[in-house]
């Protein structure tokens, strides 16, 4: 049973109003795209990918060659990018095509 002191929302989906809280889950669910490699390999946070191709990094000045190990990527919302960092270069954001699960 839903707490009297909490917020309700309405939901779109259901034509329903529905505690805050439970509103905030069910979008989280949603938001979670599955990010797939270049070879189809379910990718997952804290997971080690491998480059396929070399990859200028704007900004930095600097070529990430094809092979280079990054370990312990981020997934972000979007099921195309992964969030990285390599060697100095914070804020790294690589499309999921250009990588392999190591």
């Amino acid at each position: 049973m839903a707490d009297p002191d909490d917020d309700y929302v309405f939901d779109d989906a259901t034509g329903e109003w529905i505690p805050a809280a439970e509103a905030t889950a069910r979008q989280a669910a949603t938001q979670t795209a599955e990010v797939r490699d270049a070879v189809g390999n379910l990718l997952a946070n804290g997971d080690s990918v491998v480059l396929t191709k070399d990859l200028k990094v704007k900004g930095a000045n600097q070529t990430l060659r094809r092979g280079t190990v990054i370990r312990s990527i981020r997934l972000t919302g979007d099921a195309q990018e992964i969030d990285c960092r390599h060697e100095g270069i914070k804020g790294l954001v690589l499309r999921a095509e250009f990588v392999r699960k190591r």
